[in-house]
């Protein structure tokens, strides 16, 4: 581990203290190896002048839910040293009036919550105080000796504290260890089975420290436990993956999101003879039970029993420790596939993502432990007192609601442009993740973040459709919602003159290239929650114009099909409706200039032109996704074979 302080970048900040706790804490954040996904916190002790003109000491302690790598000042809660100091002298005091009382204390009533541990960063004596989560360091503590083994590598050095639950009773623990302390003999503390800490009044003193106490860590590691994980990525089957994320939906009470890991130590891990025992002992840090749960699920072809098993052994570790607690939901958060990988469940593309990440660093530490004479992480009980603290349990309650379709998977065809874009953003708004298709090479660049995966596709193309469904399947677990929208609009031609190429190729996309996607798509959505399909029809099915028979025709087809559909899936659970827009100008093929020239045609200015319906309201892309959302969603819950119009009125249509 080597240090990231660049004087340049720190030089900038000279006399700034909280400027400079930012910045280290920010070169802490960033290396997964010491704090992951909201883990750890830093202090900086800065004196400030009050309203009175009054000299205090204020600690600017980490705030509840800013992340270490992307902090900023605002992050940082602002509490009165005097406060923090005299609850430290406390006999007792529970957690919850811990938090009360630290955010009476702050001088921002607006700042973040202050860290659950800002009266033991109090209580060190020091400007500016780091704490990580570091792997190395909790790896070798979560082995038999690991007290004996962090003496031999640190000698004096280093404080060595007991493992004690977060809060006020840690703070408690060391405010007495260190009564006769002399601090400037040590380098740091390390928390077994937790974490670091290291302390200085100089910022890059103390953050060098952290670097320091941890390379010798990982020194250690590698001579005493050299072996890495490595292996052959692994495959997974597109239905194997939906099959389990509908039991672990169902476990869980809501549909989730599954990513799957075939890395190569993914793999060899779950290749391990021994790996369902070693897995089934607990977390690398007890910090992580509140994301990962005590333990992952292994998966055997009997995934079914495996799931049932899991929440009964969960059910029973609940009951023999509960004392007035409710249960959390059972489900586990991470599954291993013998000789495959692993598979992360949640909400989220954001928690699959926390999950693997955790689960990754939890795989090596175990497998180096092992090394260094087996795994031994805390006990059961210490556990669930973390798993069901009060402050966690606060958190849940708190929780806002979740987006209506948050968990749920769909598919939009036809989706670079137009209706089929306004779709994949109306879903992704309301909480789903999308995978979006189109034959058009710019799908590849439309988006950014998670929630959406591109797809390069032709609809006419069995092999490729079929292709991207599954990869949409194993990226994301499953499939619930299909907006079957690509289509194109021929050339006019009246029938005696139509030209065969054109009649064909209007039939391909507009109506076979659907019933493939319905083909393709509807085993997945047997698997789905509440499933739904909805198929972008156009006006031209109740009211058709000269010179249009070619998309009349196969969108004519393409209804009468959804009908068919709606009538055999029914008995799945699988709702089929259609939309039909008109004159939704938004779209590629209506340019400003065939705009112009339609409107000129009938009198009308462009505007009039866009508004020619019996509401005189303009139909855009976005309106015809909102509808489609609506009836992928609860609105249409119990209506299927159902043809919606959207138009604005119009007259021969009514």
């Amino acid at each position: 581990m080597e240090s990231q302080w660049k004087a340049n970048e720190a030089q900038q900040l000279e006399g700034n203290l909280l400027g400079l706790r930012v910045y280290t804490s920010r070169l802490l954040g960033k290396d997964p190896d010491l704090v992951m996904h909201g883990g750890g916190n830093t202090s900086v002790k800065i004196k400030e002048i009050n309203l009175f003109g009054e000299e205090e000491e204020i600690l600017y302690v980490k705030g509840s839910g800013w992340d270490l790598a992307t902090i900023e000042a605002p992050g940082f809660a602002p509490v009165k040293m005097d406060t923090l100091l005299k609850m430290a002298q406390l006999e007792a005091m529970t957690d919850l009036d811990m938090v009360k009382y630290q955010r009476m204390a702050m001088t921002n009533p607006s700042a973040p919550n202050p860290s659950v541990e800002a009266v033991l960063h109090a209580i060190i004596p020091f400007t500016f105080v780091d704490h990580t989560h570091a792997d190395a360091v909790v790896t070798i503590t979560n082995t038999p000796d690991g007290a004996q083994k962090i003496q031999d590598i640190y000698g004096d050095r280093v404080l060595v504290i007991p493992y004690v639950m977060p809060g006020f009773i840690l703070a408690q623990k060391i405010y007495e260890m260190t009564r006769d302390l002399d601090w400037s003999a040590i380098e740091g503390m390390i928390l077994l089975n937790h974490g670091v800490f290291t302390f200085d009044d100089d910022p890059k003193a103390s953050y060098e420290k952290m670097i320091a106490i941890v390379s010798e860590a990982e020194d250690y590691l590698d001579t005493q436990a050299p072996q890495p994980l490595s292996g052959t990525t692994g495959a997974f089957d597109a239905m194997q993956v939906a099959s389990i994320r509908k039991q672990v939906s169902e476990v869980w009470g809501k549909p989730v999101l599954v990513e799957t890991d075939n890395s190569a130590a993914s793999q060899h891990y779950s290749a391990l003879p021994n790996v369902a025992e070693i897995s089934g002992r607990g977390p690398i840090t007890p910090d992580h039970i509140i994301r990962t749960k005590r333990n992952p699920v292994l998966l055997s072809e009997e995934a079914g029993k495996d799931l049932l098993q899991f929440v009964q052994d969960y059910q029973q570790y609940f009951t023999d420790h509960r004392q007035q607690e409710t249960m959390l939901d059972p489900a586990p958060r991470w599954a291993i596939m013998p000789n495959k990988g692993s598979m992360y469940f949640g909400p989220s593309p954001k928690h699959t993502l926390i999950i693997r990440d955790i689960a990754r660093h939890t795989q090596r530490a175990i497998y180096r432990a092992e090394q260094l004479g087996g795994w031994k992480p805390l006990e059961p009980a210490q556990l669930f007192e973390m798993e069901y603290w009060s402050l966690e349990q606060a958190k849940l309650k708190k929780a806002g609601n979740a987006k209506e379709m948050q968990g749920k998977i769909a598919l939009v065809t036809g989706a670079a442009s137009g209706i089929g874009k306004a779709c994949v953003e109306a879903l992704v708004a309301a909480g789903a993740v999308v995978g979006a298709l189109d034959i058009d090479p710019a799908i590849k660049e439309a988006w950014s973040g998670t929630e959406v995966l591109p797809l390069l596709a032709d609809v006419t193309q069995d092999e490729q459709l079929t292709n991207a469904v599954e990869e949409l399947v194993v990226r994301f677990g499953g499939l619930d919602m299909v907006v079957s929208n690509a289509g194109i609009f021929p050339s006019s031609a009246k029938i005696a003159g139509m030209p065969e190429a054109t009649w064909q190729k209007s039939l391909d996309i507009n109506l076979t290239s659907h019933q493939q996607i319905m083909k393709v798509c509807e085993p997945y959505l047997s698997l789905g929650f509440d499933p739904a399909f909805v198929i972008v029809g156009s006006k031209n099915v109740p009211a058709p114009g000269p010179g249009a028979a070619a998309y009349s025709v196969a969108k004519a087809g393409l209804t009468q099909l959804a009908r068919v559909a709606a009538l055999e899936w029914g008995g799945k659970g699988i709702r089929v409706n259609v939309v039909h827009p008109n004159a939704v100008y938004d779209t590629a093929i209506w340019t400003d200039e065939v705009l112009q020239a339609r409107a000129k045609h009938y009198g009308l200015t462009v505007e009039e032109y866009k508004t020619n319906n019996v509401l005189k309201k303009e139909v855009t892309s976005p309106d015809v996704a909102h509808l489609v959302t609506q009836m992928l969603g609860s609105t249409f819950s119990k209506i299927t074979g159902a043809q919606v119009p959207i138009d604005g009125g119009n007259e021969r249509v009514i």
